[in-house]
């Protein structure tokens, strides 16, 4: 189906408007034939966007397509065969090699000099190339001879050489709203040509709600759920099809979790986890965390997230989160899954309800920052060590050891001409420590 460049050259999405749709997914018929039948991506092809002008123009530069399945890349990609006049080529890269891609620029090159006529190249997948199958494509892409749309569901900022990336335009594809997804499930449902128009369908609001909520922003998994729920549903005696809440539920099962271990998803749910915890919303991250759990997610990595936030955010307003996040990744590496998860829940809520204070994040920082730009300071000689021949040279001499005085301190020196690192907070205990730091500073 993909591979173009193996077989006689033809100009699939023009020839593929007039040939019969009566075989062809009800998702692939209803793609979008044109800009203003597009759904969804206002931010990029919407009035006025530079994509859209470029498309419009027939003047468009190499890009990358970037975002969830069933976001619009493909059929954006179809959009601009049926309107551009240069030569439309389209192959999947799991499927062809870098003989095959030789073969493509070839006639490109010859298309170009024989009729002046570009070409435009859709690489499905393009995160399945590898490194040299990326560089094959560079010198064309650079000298104009082949225009690449890259498609993918993958960052490419981590699959794609830099040498690709600085000649492309990266645009980031979202999942559709549910209003861009009940609008597409109406359209399907009325379309005389394309979609069940010709059908007498009864659909339900609670299927459709049901059907657009578990679509995960995916059109083409919507229009899937549509077709195979019509087409499964016999007509009563009036030829009526009713396509109600258990049709939908059989037609769209259970939702697939779209998460990658080893991808940009990966980063993004972690993220979210660990954003929800310092925002102090423990339901959004058991949600997050649940997720990551049910996609397969190691709990170790997310016992550690909760390590370093239980540092990094709550700090000494509340000691006992780190303390009680250390004793969770333990018994996480004793227990495993499935019990592991309620530790894991019980140390994240902790985390995510203590009182926040970034204080000693932040008071590390700007020591760090100190020790590689500011003053470069010595040790003063009463802190030295004393062992050995220290007290031949006054090595810790003049020391005054603060149990020895009221209240267990002593005004001296410990840092030469001193800098306030730690600031602590108004929040959790970190207001004792304010206090005692106050007092402290007063004497």
């Amino acid at each position: 189906m993909w591979g173009f460049s193996f077989m006689e050259q033809k100009d699939f999405f023009r020839e593929n408007l007039n040939s019969d749709n009566k075989y062809k997914p009800l998702a692939l018929r209803m793609a979008p034939k044109s800009l203003e039948d597009y759904m969804g991506q206002a931010n990029i092809v919407g009035d006025g966007k530079l994509l859209r002008r470029a498309i419009e123009a027939d003047s468009l530069g190499s890009v990358i397509f970037y975002g969830p399945s069933g976001s619009g890349k493909s059929a954006l990609a179809g959009i601009i065969a049926l309107k551009t006049k240069s030569y439309f080529e389209k192959a999947n890269a799991v499927l062809i090699g870098i003989a095959d891609i030789k073969r493509i620029l070839e006639q490109a090159k010859n298309r170009l000099e024989m009729s002046g006529k570009k070409t435009i190249l859709m690489l499905d997948e393009i995160h399945h190339f590898n490194r040299s199958q990326q560089d094959a494509l560079l010198p064309d892409v650079e000298k104009g001879i082949i225009t690449l749309i890259g498609i993918t569901t993958e960052n490419p900022f981590f699959y794609i050489n830099s040498a690709i990336l600085s000649r492309t335009t990266v645009f980031e594809f979202n999942g559709h709203t549910n209003d861009d997804l009940l609008k597409i499930l109406d359209r399907s449902i009325v379309d005389q040509q394309n979609g069940f128009g010709k059908l007498n369908i009864q659909i339900t609001s609670d299927a459709k709600n049901h059907l657009v909520k578990n679509s995960g922003g995916d059109a083409r998994r919507l229009l899937n759920a549509v077709e195979i729920g019509v087409l499964s549903t016999m007509p009563d005696s009036k030829g009526i099809r009713l396509f109600d809440l258990k049709v939908a539920e059989e037609s769209i099962q259970k939702r697939s979790i779209s998460y990658d271990k080893r991808g940009d998803q990966h980063y993004d749910h972690i993220s979210a986890f660990i954003k929800s915890m310092r925002g102090s919303d423990p339901d959004a991250a058991i949600y997050w965390m649940s997720k990551m759990l049910v996609a397969g997610e190691d709990p170790r990595f997310i016992a550690r997230r909760i390590m370093i936030c239980a540092s990094e955010d709550v700090g000494n307003a509340d000691p006992r989160a780190l303390t009680l996040s250390v004793s969770a990744m333990q018994a996480v590496e004793f227990l495993g899954m499935p019990e592991a998860r309620i530790i894991l829940a019980q140390a994240a809520i902790y985390v995510a309800t203590a009182p926040k204070s970034n204080a000693s994040y932040l008071a590390v920082d700007k020591a760090i920052n100190e020790v590689k730009n500011g003053k470069e300071r010595t040790v003063p000689n009463h802190l030295k060590d004393s062992n050995l021949d220290g007290e031949t040279f006054g090595h810790g001499k003049g020391y005054k050891y603060p149990h020895d005085f009221k209240d267990h301190y002593v005004d001296q020196e410990y840092m030469n001409d001193p800098v306030a690192f730690y600031v602590p907070t108004n929040q959790g205990y970190e207001v004792k420590i304010c206090e005692r730091l106050n007092r402290i500073r007063k004497k």
